[in-house]
C-alpha cells in the first residue's frame, strides 16, 4: 500500500461501482489524506473501507467524475474525463503517478503537479492500423511487452484513451513544474530504465564518478586494494568509482534473488535476519586485503553494518563504505517507505559516529550537489529535483510537522503488526528452501 496500513484488503488496485466500474492503481503517498478523508465521508456521503489513500484518491474521483456527468448529458467523454481529473487536482495534494480502467470508457492516466513519481506510456502495433496503449513507472517495462516509448506524461497532464482508441491529452495543473524524486535514480528504478528522459545507468556512473573524485580529494593517499558494489543497484557507482581511483573492481558478494528490498521490510529484526540470508561472501576476495564497499545509499545501516561484518569475517584488513547518496536525514511522504527520522542512522549523528555504528574504518558519502549533477544532464525541462530525505525540503510545501509526526507514529517499527512480521519469515524460510 501507501499510505495507510499493511492489511492485504489494501493492496491495489482499488474498485468501485459508481458511476461506471473504476480501477485505480497508484504509486505515491497524499499528504492531506486525513483532512481529505472527512471530507469524502461527510461531503461527498462515500465510505472509505480502508485506511489506503489510493482508496481515496478513487472515490474523490469517481465522485468529480459522477458530478460532472449530472451537469451534463449523453454518454463519457474525455471532456469529462478531464474536468472530473482538475478536480482531483484541486483537492489531492502529495505525489502520485495514477492509471485508472473506467468499464465501458476507457484508460486514463495522471502525473502529480511536481512529477514527483514517475509515468510513461508507449504504444504497440495491434493490426489492422490500431494501436495497443501501456502506462507503466518506468520504461523498462514497455520494453519487456514490446511497446515502443511514447513519452513521459508530464506533471499535472492527463492522457485519456478512449474505447476507440483514440488517445486524448489535458495539461488539467497549469502551475504544475518538474521536480522529479532522485531517490528513484539512486535506488528504486532498474538501471535500464529512462526516467523523464534520464538514463538511470548513466546516472549511476556518473554518481559513482563524483563520488570517486571525492574519495580522491579526501584520502589521496589511500591503501584501498579492491572496490566491490553491495549488491544490485550499486554495481554500477561501483564500477565507475574503481576506474576513477585506478583501483580493481571485484564482486564480492553473491545475492540470493528470492528476497525483496530490505530497507523497506517491515521491522529491525526481519531487515537483520534478511540480510544475513540475502548475501554471500566470496572470501577469497577479501583476504588480506582493504576493501572499499561501494552502496547506492544507507538509510537505517543495518544492511551496511552487517556486510561490513561478514567482510570482516572472511579476512578483509579494512574495511571502508562509500555510499553514491548523501546521508538520509528526514523521513519521506511522497510513496518511500522511509517515515521514522530515528530509525535512520544519519540522524542526530556525525561521520564518525555513523562510522562507529556501522564499524566500518571510514564512511564516505556522496555530496549533495554532485549527487544532482549526475542526474542533471540529458533534459532540459528538469531544473530541480525532489531531494527531500537528503534536506528536509519538501517541494508540495504543505508538509508540516504534526504530518511527519503522525506518520512516524503510524509507520515505525513499533507501530508494525506482528502479523506481517510472521508472515514475511515464512516467505523468507520458502525463497531460502526453494
Amino acid at each position: 500500500p501507501t499510505a495507510g496500513g499493511n492489511s492485504e484488503a489494501e493492496c491495489q488496485p482499488f474498485y468501485v461501482n459508481s458511476p461506471f466500474g473504476i480501477a485505480l492503481a497508484h504509486n505515491g503517498n497524499l499528504t492531506n489524506a486525513n483532512e481529505l478523508g472527512v471530507k469524502v465521508f461527510q461531503g461527498d456521503r462515500r465510505q472509505i473501507n480502508s485506511s489506503s489513500d489510493s482508496e481515496l484518491m478513487l472515490n474523490v474521483l469517481a465522485y468529480e467524475l459522477s458530478t460532472t456527468m449530472r451537469e451534463s448529458s449523453g454518454n463519457l467523454k474525455p471532456e469529462h474525463v478531464f474536468k472530473a481529473v482538475e478536480k482531483v487536482y484541486e483537492r489531492c495534494n502529495g505525489a502520485f503517478a495514477v492509471t485508472v480502467l473506467i468499464v465501458g470508457g476507457g484508460i486514463l492516466a495522471f502525473r502529480d503537479s511536481n512529477g514527483i513519481r514517475p509515468l510513461i506510456y508507449g504504444t504497440r502495433d495491434a493490426g489492422n492500423g490500431s494501436q495497443d496503449f501501456a502506462f507503466t513507472s518506468e520504461s523498462v517495462a514497455l520494453d519487456v511487452l514490446g511497446f515502443d516509448v511514447a513519452r513521459d506524461v508530464a506533471p499535472g497532464e492527463a492522457i485519456f484513451v478512449d474505447n476507440a482508441g483514440k488517445l486524448h491529452t489535458k495539461q488539467c495543473d497549469s502551475n504544475a513544474h518538474s521536480s522529479p524524486c532522485i531517490f528513484e535514480y539512486v535506488y528504486l528504478a532498474r538501471p535500464d530504465s529512462m526516467i523523464d528522459r534520464i538514463s538511470v545507468y548513466k546516472t549511476r556512473l556518473r554518481m559513482g564518478e563524483w563520488l570517486g573524485k571525492r574519495f580522491l580529494e579526501k584520502f589521496p593517499n589511500h591503501d584501498v586494494d579492491v572496490v566491490m558494489p553491495i549488491p544490485d543497484t550499486s554495481r554500477a557507482a561501483a564500477i565507475q568509482l574503481a576506474h576513477t581511483i585506478g583501483v580493481k573492481y571485484r564482486e564480492g558478494f553473491i545475492k540470493n534473488r528470492y528476497f525483496t528490498r530490505t530497507f523497506i521490510m517491515p521491522r529491525q529484526s526481519l531487515r537483520k535476519y534478511s540480510v544475513r540470508h540475502k548475501l554471500n561472501a566470496i572470501d577469497l576476495e577479501f583476504e588480506n586485503k582493504n576493501v572499499l564497499l561501494v552502496d547506492d545509499s544507507i538509510v537505517r545501516g543495518t544492511t551496511a553494518r552487517q556486510i561490513v561484518k561478514r567482510a570482516r569475517e572472511a579476512g578483509a584488513k579494512s574495511v571502508y563504505l562509500a555510499s553514491a547518496a548523501p546521508p538520509i536525514r528526514y523521513p519521506n511522504v511522497y510513496g518511500i517507505d522511509i517515515p521514522s527520522p530515528e530509525e535512520l542512522i544519519a540522524t542526530n549523528r556525525t561521520y564518525e559516529q555513523i562510522c562507529e555504528q556501522i564499524g566500518a574504518d571510514y564512511v564516505l558519502y556522496q555530496r549533495l550537489d554532485d549527487l544532482i549533477a549526475s542526474v542533471l544532464t540529458t533534459n532540459s525541462d528538469v531544473v530541480e529535483f525532489e531531494t527531500s530525505v537528503f534536506n528536509g525540503e519538501y517541494v508540495t510545501g504543505d508538509v508540516s510537522k504534526n504530518l511527519l509526526l503522525e506518520l512516524n507514529e503510524k509507520r515505525n517499527d513499533q507501530a508494525r503488526g506482528a502479523d506481517q512480521n510472521s508472515l514475511l519469515y515464512e516467505t523468507a524460510e520458502l525463497a531460502e528452501s526453494g
